[in-house]
């Protein structure tokens, strides 16, 4: 540790061709004692659970001491290992090529870059509890940084991280970004937008710190002493990354004018920062320490991502953006998401959160039969499991208090990660029933949703205006080529997929009728009945076909909330202690 002590590391990033989305690195690195020090980039990022292979993109290492070159070679794909004979001193340097535009990933044009840390920085190997400082030189023209780091006084441009998961935590947008800042907690939150659009600033001031608000009246305190928000506004864009004190969204520039857009963009504020809490300090025991050259896998991101996804309902409830009336059937229209999606009685929520590196992020045209997101699968777990405990101890405690309690002990007691087992035993504490079945049906198995029952207790009727209904349903879904359809997905267990259409196959005629009148026919069939065979012609591999298929009834679910006006005075209590 004392050798460690004495190694001190810095970066300077600087842009000489950004219209063509490079940075230049410098890494300097002195106090070595041993021969060789191997340096390494992450394959991931946090926060999002695929292996990217940000070393892809670096190019033109070299490595240097005392002005000359020192020897250097490549030991894995992600890691180099330079050979300074015990020179004190390095200076590494690369560039970073950076055109994915994500909020997970770096990007860089003529206009401005932005810098997601874990594909922009290299470490030493073993020192990642090492600070280090970051010096940013703007491009010509440039004139403002926005990052969480903390800055290095009377040092413009220049800051410093106390290690490196703090560095790889700190994204750093660098440009002319509209930048406004707002105070709500005690906490100084600064805005930085790129890309212009529509949006009212002294508006979003007021909105977004009512939604800081409320996230820090769950927990009691706000654990940062400032906040940054980095939003890209494009003609169309989405999406969030959660930081420890700070955020990357996606937005839609001309979105911010309407209602939906506006409260979309604010459901998405909600989301990103009441990850602040929930992943950021409280979280699963695999999601830190990182391992950043393999997967880190947990069961357990239907609480991590999933009750987020419940939460910033619960926030924009709240803070006073929707009503009861409309909480409720948000909830509903999530709950028929999971429930017309054929995966979620094919793989459980605990499998969903550890196969995220695999499948979540690595979609196909059959992951609609196969998987379920633990998004939306944890988003309905916490509503079933809030409304479960306010029932529970009728109105005295909700999943409020679960979280919190889960705070208090791992992340400011114990300074660790849980297990699945240590927070179904806080539920069972909190609730002081067992929630064995429930962790059966939802958590490990693929149980059918009773969302009758737990809206039940609320005093809340979920009907179903699709039931009973005897619609003729094909199964598929199409995308249109040029001079006709080709089918993109089979619905599991659907009419299509047990008549055998194929994705891929080429639609050329239904019953006859050309593909261009059958396009409006698809996916219901018109003026057939269920049982009824149709004759679907089609192009498979160059050989055109007849496919004769038996339709079936559709089997979605569309549900409609209500609040019971007979709700009794036990109903009642659960429903106003379940979202105050």
């Amino acid at each position: 540790m004392t050798v460690k002590s004495q190694i001190k590391i810095g970066f300077e990033i600087s842009f000489k061709e950004p219209q063509a989305h490079y940075a230049e690195v410098e890494m300097n690195i002195s106090g070595l004692a041993k021969d060789y020090v191997d340096v390494k980039m992450p394959v991931w990022t946090p926060g999002s659970y695929l292996v990217r292979e940000f070393a892809k993109n670096i190019e033109g290492f070299t490595a240097t001491a005392g002005g000359k070159s020192i020897k250097f070679e490549k030991i894995r794909k992600n890691a180099w290992r330079i050979y300074h004979a015990k020179a004190k001193d390095i200076k590494l340097n690369y560039r970073v090529y950076a055109n994915e535009v994500s909020v997970r990933t770096s990007f860089i044009t003529d206009e401005h870059a932005f810098l997601s840390s874990t594909g922009i920085f290299m470490y030493p190997d073993g020192m990642l509890n090492l600070p280090s400082t970051v010096k940013i030189h703007p491009f010509n023209g440039w004139n403002k940084v926005s990052t969480g780091l903390e800055p290095v006084t009377n040092q413009p441009f220049s800051y410093t991280a106390q290690n490196f998961d703090i560095l790889f935590d700190s994204p750093i947008e660098v440009g002319n970004q509209d930048v406004f800042e707002f105070t709500a907690s005690g906490v100084k939150h600064e805005v930085a937008m790129f890309g212009g659009g529509n949006y009212d600033k002294e508006k979003l001031k007021v909105d977004m710190a009512k939604i800081v608000e409320q996230g820090t009246a769950i927990y009691g305190e706000n654990p940062n002493k400032h906040y940054t928000f980095i939003v890209h506004n494009f003609e169309a864009g989405g999406g969030g990354l959660e930081h420890l004190n700070s955020t990357v969204l996606g937005a839609t520039r001309t979105a911010y004018t309407s209602e939906t857009g506006y409260k979309s963009f604010l459901n998405l504020v909600a989301h990103e920062y009441y990850h602040l809490w929930n992943v950021k300090r409280l979280r699963p025991a695999a999601l830190g320490p990182f391992d950043y050259d393999n997967e880190n896998y947990t069961t357990s991101l239907w609480v991590a991502e999933g009750f987020t996804s419940y939460y910033e309902n619960k926030l924009m409830f709240r803070a006073g953006f929707f009503t009861l009336e409309e909480t409720a059937q948000t909830l509903a229209t999530a709950i028929a998401g999971v429930v017309n999606t054929p995966g979620s009685r094919v793989q459980s929520a605990a499998e969903a959160s550890y196969d995220a590196w695999i499948k979540a992020y690595r979609p196909n045209e059959n992951s609609n039969n196969s998987t379920i997101s633990y998004y939306s699968k944890g988003e309905v777990m916490g509503l079933l499991m809030d409304l479960e405990i306010t029932h529970a101890t009728k109105g005295a405690k909700n999943l409020d208090d679960v979280m919190k309690a889960m705070y208090t002990e791992y992340y400011k007691k114990q300074g660790r990660g849980y297990t699945d087992a240590k927070f179904k035993a806080m539920v069972e504490k909190i609730s002081g029933i067992s929630f064995n079945p429930f962790w059966e049906k939802y958590v490990n198995g693929t149980g059918p949703i009773d969302y009758a029952k737990y809206f039940g207790y609320a005093g809340i009727l979920v009907k179903d205006e699709n039931a009973g209904m005897k619609v003729p349903y094909l199964g598929v879904a199409s995308k249109k080529i040029e001079g006709g359809i080709i089918v993109s997905a089979v619905s599991r267990n659907s009419a299509a997929w047990e008549g055998g259409l194929n994705v891929n196959d080429e639609v050329i005629s239904v019953d006859g009728i050309p593909v261009e009148a059958a396009i409006e026919r698809m996916p219901t069939i018109t003026g057939k009945n269920i049982g009824d065979e149709v004759t679907i012609m089609i192009r498979r591999d160059g050989i055109v076909k007849d496919i004769k298929i038996k339709l079936k009834a559709a089997t979605s679910v569309k549900l409609v909330t209500q609040l019971d006006e007979k709700a009794s005075a036990s109903q009642l209590k659960v429903r106003t202690a379940w979202l105050k």
